[in-house]
């Protein structure tokens, strides 16, 4: 898989209600998660360039999200 731990996302799997959680299923979100949150962190990185700043604020990750909803 990539940068995210799988016991995590078996967590929030649980967490939203699931009893039993397969392998392939924390596998599987996990890639989602990654690629959602590689699409947030390049338009966070835009919008903290488009301000002439060099540091990503949390402000550029909620703008960021609102814009990719």
């Amino acid at each position: 898989m990539g940068e995210i731990p799988i016991a995590p996302i078996g967590r929030i799997i649980r967490n939203a209600g699931g009893q039993r959680v397969g392998e392939s299923a924390e596998i599987a979100l996990g890639k989602v998660l990654e690629q959602w949150a590689e699409d947030v962190s390049i338009q966070a990185v835009k919008l903290a360039k488009h301000a002439g700043r060099v540091t990503v604020s949390a402000s550029d990750i909620e703008l960021a999200v609102k814009g990719l909803a």
